[in-house]
């Protein structure tokens, strides 16, 4: 005679669950190794052979005693040691230049995210003709050569021909004979060249904004000023770091503008900034060495302000996330 349980068949018992080790096997190693570097190896190769050779290049001269002379190999070339950056950082002329560089990349980049950024916002406010045009005109002044917007806003305020000074009443009065009249007119080409890039990339930002979060702030009252601090401004940080960081950059390696529309740097070079004191000093005076530690300094100094400024932005975003931690506390 068999039993109830005998008759139901045999016991059906669950699978003991998989340790924790067999699922680590089937998931795959935690840390993935040297696969992503497999990946960017074609590409850390064509920086290797376009960026850190050069500067490999550039540091080696800049230790060297290095003149027409060494090049034509009338001489030899001999160790100089920090005997080049010496002579620079014992040079009044370097720290005079020097200053109008920061002041003048300075004012470019403030200028050009500016007006970047308030053009990106009123792209969302027009319809789609104004910003289609808006858009072609942006994009007509950026892809213009640097030597050619610079000859032409030459001619614009030309003293005796420009329209410029035709239509203020301005009879012949020369803008690049001032130092700072010059300064302001090479501020106002670069700033024209280079507004399209933070207009278009930040307009792409605001483009990705939830539509949600805007009209919410519209309906509580915010201003634009309001809406662009305190709502679009946190969340297009990363966008705003790419866009500050390149113009910064941009602005303080500046050469063609200042070299075309101020003849090579002014009258008595007084709108020199580093990137043509650094051509003088290697071309104009055959003094490579020299201008190789000019090229050095500059290298140093964009590498310190882009991570002070990354840092800072970093310490921003964690004393946020903290604030907000303790809000919901």
């Amino acid at each position: 005679m068999t039993t109830p349980q005998a008759a139901a068949g045999p016991r059906l018992t669950a699978p003991p669950p998989p340790s924790p080790a067999a699922g680590t096997r089937r998931r795959g190693p935690a840390h993935p190794g040297w696969t992503p570097w497999l990946y960017l190896a074609p590409a850390l190769v064509v920086l290797g052979g376009l960026l850190v050779y050069p500067v490999y290049q550039l540091g080696l001269i800049s230790f060297l005693d290095y003149t027409q002379a060494q090049v034509s190999g009338g001489q030899p070339t001999s160790f100089r040691g920090f005997g080049n950056y010496t002579d620079l950082f014992g040079d009044p002329e370097f720290w005079r230049v020097l200053a109008s560089t920061v002041l003048f990349a300075g004012a470019c980049v403030v200028g050009t995210l500016a007006i970047g950024c308030a053009l990106a916002v009123l792209l969302t406010r027009v319809r789609a003709l104004p910003r289609l045009a808006l858009l072609l005109a942006a994009l007509g002044a950026w892809a213009t050569p640097a030597i050619t917007g610079s000859t032409v806003w030459v001619f614009l305020f030309d003293p005796d021909f420009g329209p410029v000074n035709k239509v203020l009443g301005l009879g012949d009065h020369s803008w690049t004979y001032g130092r700072y009249s010059a300064f302001a007119l090479v501020l106002l080409e670069v700033v024209w060249c280079s507004f399209p890039f933070v207009m278009v990339t930040v307009y792409a930002g605001i483009r990705a904004v939830p539509g949600e979060v805007l009209e919410a702030a519209e309906l509580d009252g915010a201003s634009q000023l309001r809406v662009w601090r305190s709502v679009l401004a946190p969340m297009l940080r990363p966008v705003l770091v790419v866009v500050t960081v390149q113009s910064v950059i941009w602005d303080f390696k500046v050469f063609t503008q200042i070299y075309v529309m101020t003849n090579g740097g002014g009258i008595a070079g007084q709108n020199l900034v580093l990137n043509v004191y650094a051509y003088q000093k290697a071309f104009a005076s055959s003094q490579y060495g020299l201008g190789s530690a000019i090229g050095v300094v500059m290298l140093l100094l964009l590498l310190a302000v882009t991570l002070v400024y990354l840092r800072l932005l970093r310490r921003q975003d964690r004393a946020g996330a903290d604030g907000r931690e303790g809000e919901g506390l």
